[in-house]
Parts: structure tokens; C-alpha cells; sequence
């Protein structure tokens, strides 16, 4: 595979007192639930916020910007991510603290974890992170949800750092949720976000806890290699029923199939490239259009070059 040019170089020459770790080409299949796609043309991960800041303001407006989290909403394209690639992770966007009937969350925090700190905590209303196998920053985009739960029911405000490199503070008005979607500048990186519970039971909570992971365990394929649900809901209807109608269960492309536990999955069934894994998931859409007319519309996010050459 064509290697991007190397431009930490220039980033080192533009911002010298960045303390994250910058690296040229590095392989991002392994960072995503899919094990598929490229190469980001740099990857950064930042020491904390000021760090992140110092880069984002440094960078010419011209190189491109992406966000990961933990990779399982995610399909990284073959010819991988020009520009640079931002990772959040250790201590400082890693931390959970609670104060009352509220938790400041770094966004690189799993919604599990979340779940698990307010239920030690007694807090009500955050169990249905434990069924959202991504992070918090990825929750705050597309106001993640699950078995009745949304992250715009609990979510106080949010905050993070635009391209400019300045920090920004959203309330839950500004952010804008709607179905899977928040209307937050696409140009910001979350950094951390406060969320508030509700008096209860830890027993109850805990209790509630495994009745979702009890409730995912037997209908998703979550020991495949997947990205989560595929398609968003239509209004009024389930996509897995409109898939399913297609005749789509158990459709493969390449080493891509459609779950046969669970239409809305896509797996990586046999050394899937990402190529195979969206043209399956386009071939589904197509199918759906045909047979119900209803436009499903991806939920897993697709990022970087299908192709690149030298």
C-alpha cells in the first residue's frame, strides 16, 4: 500500500511544544471493531485538552482533521485518512468524577464504564450506556442510545475544542440532538462532558444493567468482528425488518456478510476489506429501496479514500 507523505515534520516545526505523540502512517484497522481500512496519514493522540488545542490551532487549514474513539461505530476505508487523525486516550480524557447527582466524563471513557461508575455511584437513568458498545465522545455525536435511553435524556453540557484550538462549551439546548445526530459544530473535538443522574438502588440499577447485556448478548453478534448497527431507523419502522423483507439476512460481498443472528449487523466474515464491507452495506440499501421504498440511512460512520495511489 502507497505510503501518504510524511507531514509530522512540519507539524513538529509549527507546534514544538506538543507533548502527544504524533505518528506518519499508522495502521488504523487494528483500532476499529471491523479490523479493516488504512492508513492515517498521522495519528495523534494528545497528551490533554491543552495539548489537543496546541495542535488543532497550529495545523494549516488545509490538512484535514478526523476524530476516532473506539472504533466500533466505525469503517476506516482501504486507502486510509489523509490528514490527521485524532485519538483521544489516557488519564486525562479517561477520567470519571461525581459530585452529587453528576458525572464530569472525559470522552474517551467507554459507555459501559459510564454505566458501571453511576450505578456504584447509586445514580439512575445512565443504565443503557451499558448497551452502547462505543465511547463517550462518539455518544455525544450522535446522541448515542439503547433500550430506551438516549444520551440527550441525561446529558447537562458538553465540552470541547475547535479547529481554531478554542475551548468550547455546549449546553444540552446547543448541542442540538436529534435522532442519532447532535447539531454541534463538526469542526469540534469533545473533550469531556457532564451528565446527571437520578437517586436509586445500586442493586436495581446493577439489575438493570444485566438485563441489557442479557438482552445484547442474545440478539447481537457481539463476538464478530462488527461495527454495531448499521442503518438508522426509519421513522415509524426497524431497519433490521425492512433488511430482513430484502431478503438481505445472510447476503454476503467479498468476506462481508449480513448477520444471520441480526440483519442490522454487518460482519467481517472472512478477511473482509472495507471495500467489501460498504458495498455490502450499499447493495442492502439498494435492496430496501426496491422492495419497500424506504432510504435507510447509515449509522456507522465511513471515513477516508476507498482507493489512493502514489
Amino acid at each position: 500500500m502507497t505510503a501518504f507523505p510524511d507531514i509530522t515534520p512540519d507539524i513538529h516545526a509549527r507546534a514544538p511544544a506538543l507533548r502527544g505523540r504524533l505518528i506518519a502512517n499508522q495502521p488504523l484497522s487494528d483500532l476499529t471493531w471491523f479490523r479493516v481500512g488504512g492508513p492515517a496519514q498521522v495519528l495523534f493522540t494528545p497528551a490533554d485538552a491543552e495539548d489537543l488545542g496546541l495542535l488543532l490551532s497550529a495545523l494549516e487549514p488545509e490538512i484535514p482533521v478526523t476524530v476516532i474513539g473506539l472504533g466500533s461505530n466505525l469503517i476506516v476505508r482501504d486507502g486510509g485518512v489523509p490528514g490527521v487523525v485524532v485519538r483521544l486516550g489516557g488519564r486525562a480524557f479517561g477520567m470519571v468524577a461525581i459530585d452529587g447527582e453528576t458525572l464530569r466524563v472525559g470522552t474517551a471513557v467507554p459507555d459501559m464504564r459510564l454505566a458501571k461508575a453511576a450505578a456504584e455511584a447509586g445514580l439512575d437513568g445512565l443504565a443503557f450506556f451499558r448497551g452502547i458498545p462505543g465511547s463517550v465522545g462518539g455518544a455525544l455525536r450522535m446522541n448515542a442510545g439503547a433500550h430506551g435511553g438516549e444520551t440527550t435524556d441525561v446529558l447537562v453540557e458538553a465540552h470541547g475544542i475547535d479547529r481554531r484550538g478554542e475551548a468550547r462549551r455546549f449546553t444540552h439546548a446547543e448541542m442540538g440532538f436529534t435522532y442519532r445526530h447532535s447539531g454541534a459544530p463538526d469542526d469540534v473535538i469533545f473533550t469531556h462532558a457532564v451528565f446527571r443522574g437520578s437517586p436509586g438502588e445500586r442493586a436495581a440499577i446493577e439489575a438493570e444493567m444485566e438485563r441489557v447485556t442479557a438482552a445484547r448478548e442474545a440478539a447481537q453478534p457481539i463476538r464478530e468482528r462488527t461495527g454495531g448497527s448499521t442503518f438508522k431507523n426509519p421513522p415509524g419502522g426497524k431497519a433490521w425488518q425492512l433488511v430482513d423483507a430484502a431478503g438481505c439476512r445472510g447476503l454476503t460481498v467479498g468476506g462481508a456478510q449480513v448477520s444471520e443472528m441480526h440483519c442490522n449487523f454487518l460482519i467481517n466474515r472472512d478477511n473482509a476489506t472495507a471495500a467489501d464491507i460498504e458495498g455490502l452495506g450499499e447493495e442492502v440499501r439498494r435492496r430496501v429501496r426496491e422492495t419497500s421504498g424506504v432510504e435507510l440511512h447509515w449509522e456507522i460512520k465511513r471515513i477516508g479514500l476507498s482507493t489512493r495511489t502514489a
